[in-house]
């Protein structure tokens, strides 16, 4: 090292060792009717976990649901629809917003749904109704809503114009559209260090712009500019910060094993003893963040919401 030089941490030397791979593996070209079925595949498989792990994620993502369902302006009497809300709607949910007006909830995954009914009829909320539909395919009537919002969906969306522009058509005028994204990799580590680990053993390549992905919207002000492309007006955002506690790193690589559909998705390329080893290096590389008062994993929300 010449003088002067700088160490370079290990991470940083793997996401520059992802980068040589992924530019020297030429991409497949992006199908996104696969990619959907692919996604529907996965999500049905992790709906059970992602019910059972409904405490965790409450916990995690509360704070900033209820951020969002501010930001929607979303008052008793009100009718949403939700993309993913994700979690289980209980008695600590029941607030006016959840007991009054209509809530639509709207899946790719008839099992997510499933699950969603059953905790609403348990939690007494009979104002809440499923449809499977494809985000990009909004088949509800035209302005017939007060919000719309999507927790950590659009990400996901092959057409996120597309899907922006369904939104808006569902809205009333002066309805509002809210979504909830990861902000960049580097404020989440609890999640883009799985990710570069599975990209570099699966020899993956990195979305391209404008492509789906966990970080596609993270970017500073690109959902914002996202809304105003669709056409919405009077854009705001709030960037929170939302840690993942749990009480050790393998809790977390627990969680994320069994929950997350878009690792799924990366990882069946592998075979199970590349799988298991990757798991395996995710969860030494996640340890960096258990101390003496447990695992807290580093994660950052962009929550905009814009005007019809």
């Amino acid at each position: 090292m010449k003088t002067g030089e700088r160490a370079t941490p290990p991470e940083h030397r793997k996401l520059r060792e992802t980068i040589v791979m992924t530019t020297t593996t030429a991409a497949k070209p992006f199908d996104p009717v696969k990619y959907k079925e692919t996604t529907r595949e996965q999500w049905q498989s992790a709906a059970q976990a992602w019910n059972d792990w409904g405490p965790l994620l409450r916990a995690w993502l509360g704070p900033s649901t209820e951020i969002m369902l501010d930001m929607a302006a979303i008052e008793p009497g009100h009718g949403y629809s939700t993309w993913r809300l994700g979690g289980r709607p209980d008695a600590a949910d029941r607030d006016s917003r959840w007991t009054a007006g209509r809530v639509l909830a709207t899946d790719i995954s008839p099992n997510i749904l499933a699950f969603a009914e059953v905790s609403a009829r348990n939690a007494g909320l009979g104002n809440v109704e499923t449809k499977v539909l494809d985000g990009e395919e909004l088949d509800v009537p035209e302005g017939a809503f007060d919000a719309v919002i999507s927790r950590v969906g659009l990400i996901y969306f092959p057409d996120q114009q597309k899907a922006l522009a369904g939104m808006k058509r569902a809205l009333k005028p002066g309805g509002r559209v809210a979504a909830m994204v990861y902000s960049t990799a580097e404020s989440n580590k609890f999640f883009s260090i799985p990710v570069s680990i599975i990209r570099r053993r699966a020899n993956l390549s990195s979305p391209l712009p404008g492509q789906p992905g966990p970080f596609s919207l993270g970017g500073p002000g690109v959902l914002e500019e996202s809304f105003r492309k669709a056409g919405f007006r009077d854009v705001l955002s709030r960037t929170i910060p939302a840690p993942v506690r749990t009480k050790t790193a393998a809790e977390c690589v627990r969680f994320e094993k069994e929950s997350f559909g878009a690792l799924h998705q990366m990882l069946a390329g592998l075979d199970e003893a590349g799988r298991e080893a990757a798991w395996r290096e995710i969860e030494q590389e996640l340890g960096a963040f258990e101390g003496k008062a447990g695992f807290e994993g580093p994660c950052e929300m962009v929550v905009a919401v814009g005007v019809k």
